[in-house]
């Protein structure tokens, strides 16, 4: 069967994954919706685009990463990186430069425990 996007292999050169878990409000670990998940999803997603990466690099939501009170926070793959997004402007856009296209990690972005 051929595919309806024309591809040819399958999978991704790198995934990312935006949390985007719901709790209710006031839940003690707090939760990446009420932290503008979709929001950044979104912002990675058109970064994508706009960088020429589609079919390259795929952005998904994603339910609890359990990094909650980290949050909001994304990990990518193959890599296994995991970050924490502070100032979704800037650090989406670094994220995408810097790790997804210059192969570098974002070492201000990083989770710490």
């Amino acid at each position: 069967m051929k595919d309806p996007k024309g591809r040819t292999t399958i999978g991704f050169e790198k995934h990312i994954f935006i949390c985007e878990n719901s709790r209710v409000s006031g839940h003690p670990r707090g939760c990446c919706q009420e932290k503008q998940g979709n929001e950044i999803k979104m912002m990675f997603k058109n970064e994508i685009v706009k960088m020429g990466l589609v079919g390259k690099v795929r952005a998904n939501g994603s339910a609890c990463l359990d990094f909650c009170e980290q949050g909001p926070t994304i990990v990518i793959y193959p890599e296994g990186i995991w970050y924490r997004i502070v100032n979704p402007e800037k650090d989406v856009k670094d994220i995408i430069r810097e790790h997804i296209i210059e192969n570098k990690i974002v070492e201000r972005c990083i989770i710490k425990l």
